[in-house]
């Protein structure tokens, strides 16, 4: 069991806060936002303390850190606090739904996989990875650092998923591809080929479309 201290006041770190007392040995100890943020020194119930002094007042010698944060920014936006509070010397906790399904996968840390994900024999997930509920991850596969899975992702067997990437609901992968740094697969789309790095695909199948402002994501 870890003290932990959440990163966020938004719905994502409600909800973390909610899984981590409800289905986990872990012990939610404080929230933190960046100052310019804060509107309170409370957020449910416990206390909410500025990031850049969060090292102050809860030590990383007792206390672990968790961000579970949106995709925003095509997961760059996580990342940045991810590695600001691992310089401030914090160990971070992942959080595993005890209704997911797992075969012994590796998975690495400040990793948010949510109820009902199915995730196959040797497939490993690396850090600051989020899989929201009810996605299948396919066998033989490797999913890297800094991931978003929305809703109903499938990802099928021996695919590689690049760092950066996000997965709109209901989009699938078909086997054996590679799927490009900081690829934007859209709602319902299917991808068939491997991808292009920074690119955003829609459809079924799939068609590259014209560079977006990854900002509005």
């Amino acid at each position: 069991m870890a003290k932990v201290i959440i990163f966020g006041v938004m719905d994502t770190a409600e909800l973390a806060h909610f899984y981590l007392t409800h289905d986990s040995e872990h012990d939610v100890a404080a929230f933190t936002v960046s100052r310019e943020y804060m509107t309170g020194t409370e957020f449910q119930g416990l206390p909410l303390v500025a990031f850049e002094e969060v090292e102050t007042l809860f030590s990383p010698q007792e206390y672990k850190f968790f961000a579970p944060m949106t995709g925003r920014n095509m997961n760059r936006n996580r990342e940045r606090i991810y590695l600001e509070a691992k310089a401030k010397g914090y160990e971070f906790i992942s959080y595993i739904s005890s209704k997911a399904t797992l075969f012994g996968n590796q998975i690495g840390e400040n990793c948010f996989i949510l109820e009902d994900n199915t995730i196959q024999p040797f497939t490993t997930i690396g850090n600051n990875v989020v899989l929201w509920s009810g996605n299948h991850i396919g066998h033989h596969g490797q999913i890297k650092d800094h991931v978003f899975f929305t809703s109903h992702v499938v990802m099928s067997g021996h695919c590689v998923i690049e760092p950066y990437c996000f997965f709109g609901v209901n989009s699938t992968i078909r086997d054996f591809l590679h799927i490009g740094t900081g690829t934007l697969v859209g709602m319902a789309s299917a991808i068939y080929k491997d991808t292009d790095e920074w690119g955003l695909y829609l459809g079924n199948p799939a068609k590259k479309l014209p560079k977006p402002s990854y900002e509005a994501y």
